[in-house]
C-alpha cells in the first residue's frame, strides 16, 4: 500500500505539516516523489513512522531517534530496555499517586487517619522517579549506585518540615543567583550567599558525609556542561548557569571555608 503525505497523515493521527519537517530533517524520507510532485510513501516508511511515533510517546528526542533508526550499530534493544525501565518506574509513581490521593479522599471522611509522612510520599517518590528518569544512568555511573540509593532514601525519609525546608531553599536559592547575576560578580557577596544556601541545599539530599569541595565543584561543572541543567538555570537567565559554576569554584576554593 502508497499513501501521499494527507492519506498518511489521516491514518497515523499526525499532520501532513509533521510529516514535511521530519522529511526536511531527514528522519522520515519518502519513498519517492511521484511526477505531480507527491511525496510518496510505501510499507516500510509506514513502519518507520510507527516506530517514530512510538519513540515520541516515551519522550525521546526527534535527534535521538534518528540515531536510533539510522545509525549504525545503535543498540536499539538497550535503548527499549532503558525506556521500559522508565515506564515502569512512572507507571508505579502513577499507582503510587493514585494510591495517595485515595487515602487522602478516606481520611477527609474520616476513615483513616494519614500521617504527615505519608501526605508527601507520592511527591517525594516523583521527585525519585523524575531524576531517575532524567540524569540516573548519568549520576549512577559517575557516583555509583550505593551513593545514589542512600540519597534516594534520604528523600524518602524526610519529615513533612524537611521537605518544605528543600523546597524554599530552592526558591531562594535562584532567587539569590538571580540578584547576583545582575550584578555581574560571581566573586560578590551575594553570589557566594548563593553558592553556600546551594551547598545546604545539597546537603539535604546527599548521604551524611559525603559533601566535599571536589564534589562540588565537579557537579557545578556538570551542570554547566549539561544541556538539561543549563535550560533550567538559564530559564533564570541565558548565562547564568555558568556564572554559578564560576560563583562555585570561587566559593570551593576559598582556604577558609570550612564546611
Amino acid at each position: 500500500m502508497e499513501y501521499t503525505v494527507n492519506k498518511l497523515a489521516k491514518i497515523s493521527g499526525v499532520s501532513a505539516r509533521t510529516l514535511h519537517y521530519y522529511d526536511e530533517i531527514g528522519l522520515l524520507r519518502p519513498m519517492r516523489i511521484a511526477e505531480n510532485g507527491y511525496r510518496i510513501y510505501g510499507p516500510k516508511e509506514v513502519d518507520l513512522l510507527q516506530q517514530i511515533l512510538f519513540y515520541r510517546e516515551l519522550g525521546v528526542p526527534l535527534k535521538k531517534i534518528g540515531q536510533m533508526l539510522y545509525t549504525p550499530g545503535y543498540d536499539r534493544k538497550k535503548e527499549l530496555e532503558e525506556q521500559l525501565c522508565a515506564l515502569m518506574q512512572r507507571k508505579n509513581q502513577i499507582e503510587l499517586l493514585i494510591h495517595n490521593v485515595e487515602k487522602t479522599i478516606s481520611a477527609m471522611k474520616g476513615e483513616t487517619v494519614m500521617s504527615d509522612i505519608e501526605k508527601f510520599e507520592g511527591f517525594k517518590r516523583k521527585m525519585i522517579a523524575d531524576n531517575e528518569a532524567a540524569y540516573g544512568k548519568e549520576i549512577r555511573e559517575r557516583y555509583g549506585d550505593e551513593l545514589i540509593d542512600a540519597s534516594n532514601e534520604k528523600v524518602k525519609n524526610m519529615t513533612e518540615e524537611q521537605w518544605e525546608e528543600a523546597q524554599a531553599l530552592s526558591e531562594q536559592i535562584n532567587e539569590t543567583l538571580k540578584e547576583a547575576f545582575w550584578q555581574g560578580d560571581p566573586a560578590s557577596e551575594m553570589a557566594q550567599k548563593a553558592c553556600d544556601l546551594h551547598r545546604k541545599w545539597l546537603c539535604m539530599f546527599w548521604k551524611e558525609g559525603t559533601y566535599s569541595k571536589e564534589a562540588h565543584k565537579a557537579l557545578a561543572e556538570g551542570y554547566a556542561t549539561d544541556e538539561r541543567f543549563t535550560a533550567y538555570y538559564d530559564k533564570i537567565a541565558e548565562g547564568c548557569t555558568k556564572f554559578l559554576r564560576d560563583a562555585i569554584v570561587i566559593y570551593c576554593n576559598k582556604d577558609e571555608t570550612d564546611y
